[in-house]
């Protein structure tokens, strides 16, 4: 399946309507309830650029240890295979301001991969402190917003393939590796929750090698009603629950697929697994009953695809 790799930049003027359902679907239950009161229409797309904090003279302020690094670390892409991505990403074409050391900076030139973009030469060291302490650079940063996201319609129509449904994952280690997975085994793209999510940079980008750059994702303000969105447009949800009865490869079939994947304390909240159509697990004969939750996705997404072909 072919995909645009500037989708993620593509603001759609679709806007989603979801239906009035009052009832959940039959599923499994997941972890303890923690409804979301938050509910509103999909929007086409999104910034997740936070506002900038102001402090009183009576706040703390953030340590000096720390410099502008902590402030705007979402403003940054940084490593090689995160860098190459963004800037052969045609929607990036004339933003930001390209950083690069000078043995990187004269492979760039010798690979012609600035696509553009006029380099400038800096120390590793004044890289260093423009990044959040422990950042790993490469001699490459890339200084731009991060990216915007899709419709939920522009990844879900046609109902063909596997979406990826992460139910309030925050940790960027983790969302970058299952974007790299999701894209590896040709996912149609990610679906986020709009409040509980972290920016497409930074480590997350650093994390995706890259991915984040071409895997669409959808930013919604309530995953139950985009679930019931994609039910409507032909799609069948799997959550990952670990105390499932059905496994998953009894879970899965040929249909269009949604999987839901919930945060490693309390995974996939109750009211988004009573919007799942079923609830599986991942079987563990080697006697330890869990996984990363990056590591549980790719595993599925495996899964999942090979059902698929």
């Amino acid at each position: 399946m072919s995909r645009k790799p500037e989708r993620n930049d593509r603001k759609s003027g679709k806007k989603p309507a979801f239906g009035d359902r009052s009832a959940g679907r039959p599923g499994g239950s997941g972890a303890d309830p923690k409804v979301n009161p938050g509910a509103g229409p999909d929007r086409g797309g999104w910034n997740p650029n936070p506002k900038p904090k102001t402090f009183s003279d009576s706040a703390p302020r953030p340590s000096r240890a720390h410099g502008r690094a902590g402030a705007d670390a979402d403003n940054f892409v940084w490593g090689r295979h995160p860098v190459l991505a963004a800037l052969a990403n045609p929607a990036r074409k004339g933003m930001g301001r390209l950083l690069a050391t000078a043995d990187r900076a004269a492979e760039l030139e010798r690979d012609k991969a600035t696509h553009g973009h006029k380099i400038e030469v800096i120390e590793a060291q004044a890289l260093d402190r423009m990044l959040p302490p422990g950042a790993v650079h490469q001699g490459l940063v890339f200084k731009v917003q991060p990216l915007e996201g899709v419709a939920l319609d522009d990844i879900a129509e046609p109902a063909s393939g596997v979406i990826v449904m992460l139910d309030q994952l925050t940790d960027p280690q983790n969302v970058g590796a299952i974007f790299r997975s999701a894209l590896a085994f040709g996912a149609r793209g990610i679906v986020v929750q709009d409040r509980h999510s972290p920016a497409l940079a930074g480590a997350l980008a650093k994390a995706s090698a890259g991915a984040t750059e071409r895997l669409p994702c959808a930013r919604v303000t309530n995953l139950s009603r985009a679930l019931e969105k994609l039910a409507d447009l032909g799609w069948r949800a799997v959550g990952l629950d670990g105390a499932a009865e059905l496994t998953l490869d009894q879970a899965l079939d040929e249909r269009p697929t949604v999987l839901v994947m919930g945060s490693e304390g309390d995974g996939v909240r109750r009211l988004v697994a009573e919007h799942c159509d079923v609830m599986a697990r991942i079987p563990m004969p080697g006697g330890f009953d869990s996984l990363n939750v990056s590591n549980a996705a790719a595993v599925a997404l495996y899964e999942a695809s090979r059902h698929q072909r």
